[in-house]
């Protein structure tokens, strides 16, 4: 470290390479301490870890941290009705998500339950509305090769879905 004189104002510089830490913001820095990226690992790759089973009856919420103390709390949004099911394989979620990260992580898991199941229906009429707006808007197009092509485009990817 060598010291530089400017202007009457002295700055401390260090040559050479840094630490990684030292280049992130603050804000993420706060985050990684609290464990988010491994919420984020674990909501990305939850049916592999818990199976599809357990999967499709909850997903996870948020993870919670308590003080310095290395307990962490799960809390898992659950289906109403699921919840006994998820109550009985908490061990063995706890199990599957330690072994996935390698050490001891989840300490316990937390349910809170949903009142309505995920519904399919909303997502169709959300898909339906968007149908009717390229429909319309693809009425406003003039030019009809184009207008064909994305026709075909949007029959492509209904079929897909």
């Amino acid at each position: 470290m060598h010291k530089k004189n400017n202007n009457s104002l002295t700055k401390n510089f260090i040559q050479g390479l840094r630490p990684l830490a030292n280049t992130l913001p603050q804000q993420i820095k706060k985050i990684l301490k609290k464990n988010g990226f491994n919420l984020s690992s674990l909501v990305d790759n939850w049916t592999k870890i818990v199976g599809s089973e357990i999967s499709n009856n909850c997903y996870p919420l948020n993870i919670k941290a308590r003080g310095s103390t290395k307990e962490v709390t799960l809390i898992l949004n659950v289906i109403h009705g699921k919840e006994i099911d998820i109550e009985y394989n908490k061990i063995n979620i706890i199990d599957k998500i330690n072994s996935y990260f390698g050490y001891s992580f989840i300490k316990n898991i937390q349910i809170k339950i949903l009142n309505s199941k995920f519904s399919s229906s909303k997502k169709n009429t959300i898909i339906d509305k968007k149908r009717g707006n390229f429909n319309y808007n693809l009425k406003k197009i003039e030019d009809i090769n184009l207008k064909n092509k994305l026709q075909n485009l949007i029959n492509a990817f209904n079929e897909k879905k």
